[in-house]
């Protein structure tokens, strides 16, 4: 931690009050080195591990230039983008900007595929001073005409190495290219590789470099462990016992079948929890992430695309079940864990025959760890443990209530399918995770869809057009309706069957 508080790096009072009341009143060092230059409306390169603070580091400066020459006017353009890699980042990013955006009055949105566009279209017709996104669908709403960047005054690009592994750079100096040339541009990523370099010659213009920590260097309150079951049986009871602490932990697997069915043993055996992939739809994440963060489920079970996007407190401890394929991403899951000053541990769990890949994974993150065949009772689990929690009788996980108008489950996406509002809950052109992949079966205007988890009925409406609602015809063409009839929704709730053409293909969930 550094001396210096917000007022001496010359933080605005209504952001300090803001800060206080959520109990941050010191500094982090990425933000006691970025403040002063990025207040000052400098375009700044920032390079820092997770968790470090990077995204208050970006937001007060942001909020702070914008209120100095607040603008009121109705319909009026954004002021400010963010660009986020995920929907989850970009959802958390915005959570972290709104507090502050309210001292002065200014508003925020969020734009990202996965849902129907149709709020974030308001948004952006009403006003909005601030646009968190991310890229795929912000191109989209663009080329149709509802979004406009020339009024940009501050952009922000966060996690661009992560952006980069996702190929979205394209996408990103596309969008870049669209902003005033001479707005203020704060770049921050913890490598400057894969064309990160690229954007920083091309886009900022005499940067303040800021690094705080080497690109790859782990958090120093973060432990790590290695622990070695004897064979893949012993694996899953190693597993188990992990999971059955009474804190939040989150266990990485490598493929999503492999994380939604742990997460399901897992809720079985009385410890309950969630599941977080690409195979989701954007309500079934936002579903599972409240769970976990507010406690209903005490484990998320992910893969990969959660490494970056998920900043969920009091995360005590990480589990690689299956190692990860790289380094960075070993850091990046890692990093869910020991945020912001606070302790954590990380667990790799190594089978014999993946000793030699695993090592040289650590080896590269510069984690020195010796590996310890352990047992479920051996000490050092039952240290990580702790308290065992009560078995908890499993039920599924409802969806909270969500504001801004965002869709809530399949049935809803289902009953706006039928009002011919496919083409809206389109997921971005890109299908790289993050942003989700483009559903398959539509013809232009296409309403009808297969929302998650419905299934055919032997009794159903007919239609003798077979087509969708909104317009599309099936792939085949055909004329000849087959019945489909009432259905079950990702939640459980019974869903009215619709009619679509014969070989019509299943809609492909949104992915990320």
């Amino acid at each position: 931690m550094t001396s210096q508080t917000f007022t001496d790096l010359g933080v605005p009072a209504p952001l300090i009050a803001v800060l206080a009341e959520q109990g941050k009143n010191e500094p982090f060092p990425i933000q006691a080195d970025t403040l002063p230059d990025t207040l000052a409306g400098r375009d700044v390169l920032g390079r820092g591990k997770t968790g470090s603070g990077k995204t208050l580091a970006f937001s007060l400066p942001l909020v702070a230039r914008l209120a100095a020459k607040s603008d009121r006017r109705r319909g009026r353009k954004p002021r400010a983008l963010v660009l986020a890699p995920t929907r989850e980042l970009a959802n958390q990013i915005d959570e972290v900007i709104k507090p502050l955006a309210a001292a002065y009055d200014l508003v925020t949105t969020t734009v990202y595929g996965g849902v129907n566009q149709k709020r974030q279209v308001d948004a952006l017709a009403t006003g909005v001073d601030i646009l968190v996104a991310c890229p795929g669908r912000l191109e989209d709403l663009i080329g149709q005409g509802f979004a406009s960047l020339d009024a940009v005054e501050i952009t922000v690009l966060d996690e661009a190495d992560h952006m980069a592994d996702l190929g979205f750079l394209p996408g990103v100096t596309r969008l870049l290219s669209r902003t005033p040339a001479d707005g203020q541009r704060l770049l921050f990523s913890a490598t400057l590789d894969n064309g990160v370099d690229k954007l920083v010659k091309r886009f900022l213009r005499n940067e303040v470099l800021h690094s705080v920590d080497e690109a790859h260097s782990h958090v120093a309150a973060m432990t790590h462990h290695v622990f070695v079951p004897a064979d893949a049986d012993a694996k899953k009871q190693l597993v188990r016992t992990l999971a059955s602490g009474t804190s939040r932990r989150i266990l990485f697997m490598r493929t999503k079948h492999q994380a939604k069915k742990l997460a399901k043993e897992l809720t079985a055996a009385g410890i309950p929890s969630v599941d977080l992939h690409g195979n989701l739809s954007q309500p079934a994440r936002d579903r599972n992430l409240a769970a976990f963060g507010e406690g209903r489920a005490r484990v998320l079970v992910a893969t990969d695309v959660a490494a970056r996007g998920v900043h969920v407190d009091g995360v005590e401890l990480v589990v690689h079940v299956d190692p990860p394929v790289e380094h960075k991403a070993y850091l990046h899951r890692s990093g869910r864990t020991a945020r912001a000053g606070s302790a954590g541990d990380v667990v790799t769990i190594m089978l014999p025959e993946q000793r030699r890949d695993t090592l040289d994974i650590l080896r590269k993150a510069k984690i020195s760890v010796t590996p310890q065949p352990v047992t479920p009772a051996s000490p050092e689990v039952v240290a990580l443990v702790g308290e065992v929690a009560p078995y908890v009788k499993p039920e599924p996980i409802v969806a909270a209530p969500q504001g801004g108008g965002r869709s809530q489950g399949a049935n809803a996406q289902r009953k706006r399918a039928a009002r011919g509002q496919g083409s809206s809950d389109a997921a971005p052109r890109t299908s790289a995770p993050g942003e989700g992949r483009r559903r398959r079966g539509r013809g232009a205007g296409q309403g009808a869809s297969t929302g998650d988890g419905a299934q055919p009925a032997r009794q159903g409406q007919r239609s003798g057009a077979g087509r969708g609602q909104g317009g599309g015809n099936a792939r085949t063409g055909s004329n000849t309706a087959r019945p489909q009839g009432a259905g079950r929704s990702a939640s459980g709730a019974p869903t009215t069957g619709m009619v679509v053409g014969r070989g019509a293909r299943t809609n492909r969930r949104a992915q990320g």
